[in-house]
């Protein structure tokens, strides 16, 4: 059975921010200002508005929201 494609997007909001998830990606990699990036997770902390990275399982670093 072949796979089904889901176009999804991800918003979030708390007080008067709004970020997406491509948004959120993008603040990300150029935070990171490298192109070698393999694995990347964020977590974000909107009370801080601020975004937290690492890459590749083990640089990391922030950006603002």
């Amino acid at each position: 059975m072949a796979a089904t494609s889901i176009k999804t997007k991800v918003e979030i909001q708390y007080s008067d921010l709004t970020i997406t998830d491509d948004q959120l990606i993008s603040k990300a990699k150029k935070a990171y200002g490298k192109k070698d990036i393999k694995d990347l997770n964020i977590y974000v902390k909107p009370e801080e508005k601020m975004g937290y990275f690492v890459v590749n399982g083990s640089d990391n670093g922030c950006f603002d929201l």
